[in-house]
């Protein structure tokens, strides 16, 4: 009789398991296995499940010097892949510029990379009008970090842990200032200081 109850409870567990399985939408949030949960404004954020390094290729900021994703290895990035054409991009460039002034420091920052082909022209004149004080400027004219990262549409945006490997992104705008975006940061911050 035990092992008749055995297989039957096994059995309930695996209808029960294809169940869940069938019953939650494809994309519903799932909390990943440290348990951080994904909800809210970010409901979309996707860890990924091979984490791998940043690609090594340089792009310019505002002065025209070159920077590297490489570069920022110790600290955790939010890469963010925007355009001045690009209206979504456009409204979630404030919420980035107060996550820089709420959170940047030695161990994060924002990096709202322009993919503008004229950037140098564009994005100054942009960050005035709207009064972005905290980005800096990058430049990604040729769109060799977008290629290189894998980037199809505007916004989209990738978290980089501070070993620099790409870790999750977000393909679409976000609330950046959200209590959920910035536990999600916050996370990776503190992980950092494991």
């Amino acid at each position: 009789m035990s092992a008749a109850f055995g297989r039957w409870a096994v059995l309930c567990l695996v209808v029960l398991a294809v169940g869940v399985g069938i019953l939650l939408p494809p994309n519903a949030p799932l909390p990943p296995a440290d348990g951080l949960r994904i909800t809210g404004e970010i409901q979309h954020f996707r860890l990924l499940e091979n984490p791998r390094p940043v690609p090594d290729v340089a792009f310019v900021d505002g002065a025209g010097k070159s920077v590297r994703l490489t570069d920022f290895e110790g600290k955790v990035v939010l890469l963010n892949f925007w355009a001045t054409w690009c209206a979504p991009c456009r409204r979630e460039m404030p919420a980035l510029d107060r996550l820089q002034e709420a959170l940047g420091g030695p161990k994060f920052q924002v990096v709202a990379l322009s993919v503008d082909m004229f950037g140098d022209k564009l994005v100054p004149p942009y960050y005035r009008v709207v009064k972005l004080k905290r980005l800096g400027i990058y430049l990604d004219p040729t769109g060799a970090v977008q290629r290189a990262v894998g980037v199809k549409s505007l916004p989209t945006t990738v978290l980089i842990d501070a070993r620099g490997w790409m870790v999750g992104a977000l393909e679409g705008p976000a609330e950046w200032m959200a209590p959920e975006a910035q536990a999600l940061i916050r996370h990776f911050i503190d992980k950092a200081g494991d």
